[in-house]
């Protein structure tokens, strides 16, 4: 009897391979096989053994099994797609860790649609009240949204640390609608991206960057979300100056739009900014507004106060210095990090389903991601959360 799969359907095992973003080559030394034998797949010349076959879909293409039976290839939205405005260049630097997690975004959404019935839980709902109005300026813009998540500036400055300042800004966009998930990118230069959707939006944020730099980034998709746009916050922004027409005008719109939110331009103290201490400038009023040394130096930008080249060379700088300091640091509690990723608006959602007996243990643990047996541990860090 042969192992080979050979009811396997190779426009699949393409299909797979190309949305996952990979080459022959690369699939091939992942699979430590040569580039003809899995070319030899895709013409279906060949068949791989279930067991390749499995390792192709769990550690190469993170697909169920099932899916390289099927007669066509699945009909799913790739990058090109969600992210309209974006430009072709960008969208073929996506590593396959990230086209990765644009496909898990979009198994939560569709988790989160599944536990409210499509209808969105909260009282207020962003996506729905806030649009931007033809004339309105982004300082507007900001000032209306700051008021209507009902966080003055004096409460931002009080927090104790940027750590804070994320953590109270998320349930802030959560407490209107805004799903908001983490996770750690292997693509360090990805900050984090948005999918837009008019009932159940979500930002999912790069945990691996800075709290500082989270915030930005979150602001910076919840920006996305005002225009109705899906987007990616990158460390390398400079593909903006190539870029023409609304997609253009929206990501610099995007980019000011945090900044100003951030750092309310009439509360800037410009008259003290001396460009001998730049870094002790920038520091301190990081420091005062909670926010990442880079969200000062964008506001200094924006005033050409300081060069593009400069703004670059220092951004750059700092993300190196952040990307130090991580190294060698210890992993930290499995149920902290999972229930800090998934995020309390969902993790409630999910858990207050699964006791009105809407869900069963193992469709809990489903949309948790995690093994029914570890639930209740994960249980624990919802209920003794902040």
């Amino acid at each position: 009897m042969s192992d080979r799969a050979v009811a396997v359907n190779p426009d699949v095992l393409r299909w797979a391979r190309e949305r996952a973003g990979l080459s022959l080559p690369a699939v091939a030394a992942r699979i430590k096989k040569g580039e003809e034998v899995v070319a030899d797949w895709e013409t279906g010349s060949e068949s791989p053994t279930f067991r390749q076959l499995e390792e192709l879909a769990d550690r190469v293409y993170k697909r169920p099994v099932a899916i390289f039976f099927f007669p066509n290839p699945p009909s799913e939205e790739d990058a090109r797609s969600q992210f309209r405005t974006l430009p072709e260049s960008e969208i073929d630097t996506l590593a396959p860790d990230t086209r990765f997690a644009l496909r898990e975004a979009l198994a939560f959404q569709e988790s989160v649609r599944e536990l409210t019935a499509g209808t969105n839980p909260a009282t207020n709902i962003f996506t729905r009240d806030v649009r931007p109005h033809l004339g309105e300026s982004i300082e507007e813009l900001a000032a209306k949204v700051r008021s209507y998540l009902e966080i003055p500036l004096n409460v931002q400055s009080a927090w104790a640390s940027t750590e804070e300042a994320m953590r109270r800004w998320r349930r802030a966009c959560e407490r209107v609608g805004v799903f908001v998930f983490k996770r750690s990118f292997k693509q360090r230069t990805i900050f984090g991206f948005c999918i837009h959707d008019n009932a159940l939006p979500l930002i999912v944020i790069n945990n691996s960057t800075a709290h500082s730099r989270q915030v930005f980034t979150l602001f910076h998709e919840l920006a996305h979300l005002i225009y109705s746009v899906s987007g990616i916050t990158k460390l390398d922004m400079r593909y903006i100056d190539r870029m023409v027409g609304r997609p253009r005008e929206i990501e610099v719109a995007c980019n000011r739009f945090a900044a100003e939110f951030l750092v309310p331009n009439p509360t800037f103290p410009w008259s003290q900014f001396k460009r001998t201490d730049l870094d002790g400038f920038v520091l301190s009023q990081a420091r005062r507004y909670k926010v990442s040394r880079e969200v000062i130096l964008r506001r200094l930008l924006d005033r050409d106060l300081v060069n593009q080249a400069t703004y670059l060379r220092k951004t750059e700088e700092w993300n190196l210095q952040y990307e130090q300091s991580r190294r060698g640091r210890a992993g930290g509690n499995y149920y902290a990090t999972h229930a800090n990723y998934l995020g309390e608006s969902f993790l409630r959602l999910a858990f207050s389903q699964y006791r009105l007996g809407r869900l069963s243990l193992e469709q809990l643990a489903g949309h948790l991601r995690v093994k029914a047996r570890n639930v209740s541990r994960l249980e624990d860090f919802v209920v003794s959360g902040e």
